[in-house]
């Protein structure tokens, strides 16, 4: 496999970064050069080119036109219209002349199988070449110009290039293959304002890291002598920051809320590692314009003796601020305005630091994965500092949050990471698709839930697997409570069959597996169906009125689905039932587990969307088998007559006279899915060739 990926913004080289050098020489290369290298080791067959611009102004190397980086990996640079370095705010106006050269390289030295671009800049780039050339592209974004206006509010302008950003961002929605998020954040509620918004062409695939370094990091002396210049007390617990100092990454928050809150100042002292400087009006960017603030907020209050904010740092100690603060029973903080990932929460995770993140962004999955720490709103300062000390005030909270270390170094790994990628980027080159051609006929449909039906054992998902690829006339599809994008991290870590159709959030979204065997298409036909009668806002004041209810986050809210926790009682699903029809209103109202509640339009569950799908696909009733375990699959398990219990079900589903046509397998999970459509197939061919 060859791999292209373009990269045009800020300072890249293959070794020894300078991150911070320019406002936009920061995470997003780290991602790149973590990610190939990852690859690389995965496939040492695989060939990678990195293609970026030549600029003048920061060294030598930035003009060089090739950097050999690894026996597989190489950088390329391009001349453009200008050979200055430029901001990404600039680099639009580079694009045509990028895209002229870059064809003529690659019509010289040899076509990729695939393109990747890296922000929009280079999506408007892949997009001229894909055109051209007929490469296809997929797209990484790390960062969105209609959430970061969003968040700036009035001071972002339009003269800032973020016209331009923002079309770049809508023709990689339009263009690219496949679209790669970080976070189901960035996935389903960042991406959704944007025009060409497609959520069945996007993949949640976190960033992976490489956090053994952090998991045993230890204090040098560089970083103990630096901190002692500035600190009364270097022996308090630290709160500890890692940014570059631009507006988006919002550390000035943070001082105000230590600087206003005399409490957190008695118990700590604050530490922002904010990128290398040596003049400070040379700074690129806003770097310049945001410590001038960070320094005017420190005089205000008068944090001296109390924080540190060093001029400068290599790679090599960041480890060791980490280590510094987790010595001292410290945490770490990221209060960015909007954060798309968080790379440095799982750092500090991974170091056994507790983490205080924005709510904005990539942070709720690590902490919701993770369970790490706490999450704010980063426009609080004082919700900031009531985090700050809750954590560092309660030792058996700290130690929970500091053991989410563990998980983060289990979950976010590249070797997982590249799995995945690698995968998507194999059958998007040599397309094999799996989905029937003609279901009708002979054809059968299985449909099951997800989590304890179809995951919760290793060994009965591999058995699975290899029985699917036995099975060439049943479409295999899943109905399950969670979102597209959570329900495919799933099935894709832990390798099941990609299926061909998905019955996502409790019913009320179905996809369709598109001809490239890779992307999904949402069924508007369906939407269209169970929009009637669905008024979202009063039916959530409704249900927000009934006690003992709670909402779940932001995350798990969709158009078509409100969710909530419930206190667990019997009667919770008649009491919310019986205050929607006092107002008149109609929705369908499904518990499980005890403990969630989920709130959809009356014509939407799993077993109705199973049944708009057997018939879209013009399948008799006997030629669907469904599966399920819990209380949220009790609709679809009634509506189909060849309905199997798992034998690990919950929520009593095998005693409810409802399902008593229902097959209880002796199996579990993955294998009792197996056994329930044997059983049923068997039934069926006794019937048609009775005993004589």
């Amino acid at each position: 496999m060859f791999v292209l990926h373009i990269a045009l913004q800020g300072c890249l080289k293959g070794q020894d970064v300078e991150y911070g050098i320019t406002s936009d020489t920061g995470g997003h290369i780290r991602y790149l050069l973590d990610l190939v290298h990852a690859h690389c080791e995965a496939s040492p067959h695989d060939r990678i080119v990195i293609a970026t611009r030549a600029f003048t102004g920061h060294g030598p190397l930035y003009e060089q036109p090739h950097e050999r980086v690894s026996d597989q990996i190489e950088i390329i640079r391009l001349e453009t219209q200008s050979g200055d370095y430029l901001t990404k705010e600039e680099l639009h106006t580079q694009v045509e002349s990028f895209a002229d050269a870059l064809c003529t390289h690659i019509e010289a030295n040899g076509r990729p199988d695939i393109i990747h671009a890296h922000y929009a800049i280079a999506a408007s780039a892949a997009a001229i070449i894909k055109d051209r050339l007929g490469i296809p592209f997929v797209f990484t974004g790390h960062s969105l110009g209609l959430v970061k206006q969003s968040v700036m509010g009035s001071t972002v302008t339009v003269s800032e290039g973020f016209q331009e950003r923002i079309a770049g961002e809508e023709i990689a929605l339009k263009e690219a293959s496949l679209v790669v998020a970080s976070s189901r954040d960035e996935a389903e509620l960042q991406y959704a304002g944007y025009r060409n918004y497609d959520p069945g062409s996007i993949r949640v695939i976190p960033p992976g890291s490489d956090l053994a370094a952090f998991k045993d990091a230890t204090v040098n002396e560089t970083v103990e002598t630096e901190l002692a210049r500035f600190l009364t007390d270097p022996q308090k617990p630290v709160i500890l920051a890692i940014a570059r100092p631009v507006r988006r990454k919002n550390l000035s928050a943070l001082v105000e809320a230590f600087g206003k809150s005399k409490a957190l100042q008695a118990q700590a002292n604050l530490v922002l590692v904010a990128g290398t400087r040596t003049v400070i009006d040379d700074l690129d960017g806003d770097m310049a314009g945001s410590m001038h603030e960070l320094l005017a907020l420190i005089d205000q209050y008068d944090l001296y003796g109390k924080i540190a904010y060093p001029k400068s740092h290599t790679p090599a100690d960041i480890p060791a601020y980490y280590a510094y603060a987790r010595d001292r029973g410290g945490l770490f903080a990221n209060p960015a305005l909007n954060e798309p990932f968080g790379l440095t929460l799982l750092e500090a995770s991974a170091a056994g630091l507790p983490i205080v993140a924005t709510d904005s962004g990539g942070p709720n999955d690590i902490v919701e994965t993770c369970g790490n720490g706490l999450l704010v709103d980063p426009n609080d300062p004082s919700a900031i500092a009531e985090a700050a000390l809750r954590i560092l005030s309660d030792s058996t909270i700290y130690q929970q949050f500091a053991e989410g270390g563990e998980r983060a170094v289990a979950h976010y790994d590249w070797k997982g990471h590249v799995q995945r990628y690698r995968g998507l980027l194999r059958d998007l080159i040599e397309p094999a698709v799996t989905r029937p051609a003609d279901t009708s006929g002979t054809g059968q449909l299985l449909i099951s839930d997800i989590d304890n039906t179809l995951v919760g054992s290793v060994p009965h998902l591999h058995a699975f697997g290899a029985w699917r690829r036995l099975q060439p006339h049943l479409a295999f599809g899943v109905a399950t409570g969670r979102s597209f994008h959570s329900a495919m991290a799933v099935l894709e870590q832990e390798d099941v069959p990609r299926p061909e159709v998905m019955i996502t959030s409790v019913g009320s979204e179905i996809y369709h597996l598109d001809e490239n065997g890779v992307t999904y298409s949402l069924d508007r036909d369906w939407l269209a169906q169970i929009t009637e009668d669905w008024d979202r806002e009063p039916v959530r004041r409704v249900v927000e009125s009934v006690t003992g209810i709670t909402p779940q986050a932001a995350l798990e809210q969709r158009a078509f689905k409100l969710s909530y926790f419930s206190d667990g009682s019997a009667t919770v699903v008649k009491r919310v039932q019986a205050a929607l029809e006092r107002v008149g209103l109609m929705a369908s109202v499904i518990h499980s587990h005890r403990r969630y509640l989920d709130i959809l339009p009356y014509k939407a569950s799993k077993g109705t969307a199973v049944e708009f799908v057997r018939q879209r696909y013009g399948l008799s009733m006997d030629s669907v088998f469904v599966a399920g375990d819990s209380g949220n699959d009790i609709e679809m398990l009634r509506a189909v007559p060849q309905s199997i219990i798992v034998a690990n079900y919950s929520d009593g589903l095998a005693h409810l006279p409802d399902l008593k046509h229902s097959y209880l397998s002796r199996e579990s999970h993955a294998r009792g899915i197996m056994e329930g459509v044997d059983y049923f197939r068997r039934k069926a061919s006794a019937s048609c060739h009775p005993v004589s």
